[in-house]
């Protein structure tokens, strides 16, 4: 059953007044995002007809948006993309990492999302793979999946890096499987000091390269004696990287990965209401100990919380490292599947958790037999018009 609520009913009611509020600060991007997610699933968009020649019922289903930040559109892709990589997982231990920015270099990844986001994969992936590689820790090679999440519970800018890295890798030379410690990955301290230093060291190479712009509140940090104070201070913080708790095993992952990759900054099952222009959405307070609550913000606030989260066209949210980086994925996966012949079994380590594909066709919900597609109609083209269906035909 579809929720009551939706984004896209709030971004139809209040979105006109934000736009013309915002209107000299609203970007290409953020303005597309609402368009779509406003026609998503609307005769707008096109759509097609479909009806069942036992009984007769007919239903039209209009066409998805596509756009990343919409979440209705996100859990196709998601069994897509969870279809390719079901066959990339080995039969080891997975992690989770996350490595998470300061609030104050947080501002100015705000600011030029594009190059502090690709700083924070790049740093992130090069810290697990330098602890891994060093023998007083692991010493071998690492393949890892890194995801970008910038929301906090509340809809707050909250950027952070979750990685998923299978727990061991092939040695340098590549002739054995070096399986980390039962229950214990890297240390976090360690992962967190090096990080630190290597991002804050990109960050501020792109500083001198002219590649940072600051405005609003932090414009002062385009003079070089200020963007040094603020590098001196984040380097005497300690950085939040943790890493959770092992999977249970490869189909873990996947469920896990189901829920993470393609998520958006709020699901439309998480709203409660809408009324006298204010937006209630449910939360849960981790910090006393994932207690459920609910939040109510002007719908204006709302969607400027829900917008804080869209990234630059063409980003890529998920990207691959190692052992699992694309290119020469199959070949190396081939090759620490070799490696841990002795461990399991191929049957074992091709396993794939059952997933269930889309049907062809939807079953008629009427009598279950399967619905046959009537009509068909584009972006910028009328519906048809009834009826749709003789049941003679």
């Amino acid at each position: 059953m579809p929720p009551a609520l939706e984004v896209a009913d709030i971004i139809r009611r209040h979105g006109p007044a934000y736009i013309h509020a915002h209107d000299g600060h609203l970007g290409r991007v953020e303005r597309r995002v609402m368009s779509a997610i406003q026609l998503c699933r609307t005769a707008a968009l096109g759509g097609h007809v479909e009806g069942c020649r036992s009984c007769g019922v007919v239903r039209v289903a209009y066409n998805s948006c596509r756009n990343r930040h919409c979440p209705k559109c996100q859990g196709a892709v998601a069994r897509d993309w969870l279809e390719a990589r079901a066959g990339d997982l080995l039969p080891v231990p997975y992690f989770h990492v996350v490595f998470t920015l300061p609030a104050e270099i947080a501002s100015i990844a705000f600011q030029n999302k594009k190059v502090v986001y690709n700083i924070l994969f790049r740093t992130a992936a090069e810290t697990l793979r330098i602890i891994a590689a060093d023998p007083k820790h692991l010493g071998a090679g690492i393949g890892l999946i890194a995801v970008l999440h910038s929301w906090g519970q509340t809809l707050s800018y909250h950027p952070h890096l979750h990685c998923i890295v299978p727990g061991g890798g092939p040695s340098p030379d590549g002739t054995r499987w070096i399986a980390c410690r039962p229950n214990f990955f890297l240390p976090v301290r360690v992962l967190s000091r090096l990080f630190r230093r290597l991002f804050l060291h990109a960050l501020r190479t792109a500083f001198e390269a002219g590649l940072l712009q600051f405005f609003g509140d932090i414009a002062g940090l385009a003079a070089p004696q200020a963007f040094d104070r603020l590098m001196t201070s984040a380097g005497r913080q300690d950085w939040v990287v943790y890493a959770k708790p092992p999977f249970g095993g490869p189909d873990k992952v996947l469920a896990y990965l189901s829920r993470y990759t393609h998520r958006v900054a709020i699901a439309n099952s998480r709203l409660v209401s809408m009324a006298d222009a204010k937006v209630t959405f449910r939360w849960r307070d981790y910090r006393h100990g994932r207690r459920p609550r609910t939040m109510t913000l002007d719908a204006g606030e709302f969607i400027r919380r829900f917008l804080l989260h869209t990234v630059p066209d063409s980003f890529h949210r998920i990207r691959h490292y190692g052992f699992l980086a694309n290119g020469q994925r199959a070949a190396r996966l081939m090759a620490c599947r070799a490696l841990l012949a002795d461990q399991a079994s191929e049957t074992e380590i091709r396993a794939k958790p059952a997933m269930t594909a889309a049907p062809a066709a939807r079953p008629c919900p009427c009598c279950g037999q399967s619905m046959v597609r009537l009509a068909v109609w584009y972006h910028g083209q009328a519906p048809p018009e009834w009826p749709f269906w003789n049941g003679s035909s």
